[in-house]
């Protein structure tokens, strides 16, 4: 599932291409995403140009004045640019095509992404509730540790809610407690300020690294160019069950919590 740092890339890349430029056309091949698909999508946006390209979370907010168009990639979804000769494919559901030429398409294999219009989008009932962004000063020690101490929830569990800090996937999670020095199954309440200190910067440096390498391509997810990420050949623990652990040796674990799985190494965390 592509998680933040995957749809930071996708934004990074698509800004410089889109940036100003006037929407002629939004052609709708399947509206059945998560959400049907505005039926008056393409008379709505159409001659609006794109005044900025925001994230929330895992949301990517298509500026176009008047309107804001909210973009999810679900579990398989990509956003990546077309040629004008370039046929659709079987899972290609939506084109935005822009006065230059330009061509940005949405595939989708599992249809669980979403396309969406407001025109308040941070009083959107998706985007509202959220809790802070990990890169920004909001998500600190202090913030992290008030939102542990009475929890009893797996720690993991935690920094995965949404609802207390954004865009900490499965991967993220497993990788950011690896560096930290704790194991996924601690309960929340039982870390300390100083564990949680560690914690939400490992969280940063780990997010941080992740969009550098373009985010992990494990399945569907490519970048706007087409390129895969990279990050999944660096993870320290993630998906690397029984082999050596690349600080100690020791065989890395994996366990399953809420149906997801995870992996940490016995000897360096605790």
């Amino acid at each position: 599932m592509p998680e933040l740092p995957e749809v930071e890339t996708t934004r990074v890349g698509l800004l410089p291409r889109l940036l100003g430029r006037v929407l002629t056309r939004v052609m709708v091949r399947e509206p059945r995403l998560r959400w049907p698909v505005p039926h008056d999508l393409d008379t709505r946006l159409r001659g609006q140009a794109l005044q900025s390209l925001a994230r929330r979370g895992k949301y990517l907010l298509f500026d176009f004045g008047p309107l804001t168009q909210l973009v999810h990639l679900g579990m398989s979804g990509s956003l990546r640019f077309a040629e004008a000769a370039e046929p659709a494919a079987r899972h290609d559901h939506v084109d935005w095509i822009f006065d230059d030429g330009t061509i940005l398409r949405l595939r989708d294999p599992r249809r669980f992404g979403a396309v969406l219009l407001t025109d308040d989008a941070h009083g959107h009932p998706l985007l509202a509730d959220l809790g802070p962004e990990p890169l920004s000063t909001a998500f600190d020690a202090a913030y992290l540790h008030a939102q542990c101490r009475r929890r009893k929830t797996a720690i993991k569990q935690l920094i995965m809610d949404a609802h207390v800090v954004v865009g900490v996937g499965n991967i993220y999670a497993s990788e950011s407690l690896f560096h930290a020095g704790i194991r996924p199954g601690v309960a929340a309440h039982r870390l300390s300020r100083p564990a949680c200190a560690r914690l939400a910067e490992a969280i940063k440096q780990v997010l941080t690294a992740a969009i550098a390498a373009g985010g992990s391509s494990l399945r569907d997810y490519v970048q706007s160019s087409g390129e895969l990420g990279y990050f999944q050949l660096q993870t320290q623990v993630y998906d690397r069950e029984g082999a050596p652990c690349r600080q100690c040796a020791t065989p890395i674990r994996r366990i399953v919590q809420a149906q997801r799985a995870s992996f940490y190494c016995p000897a360096c965390q605790r």
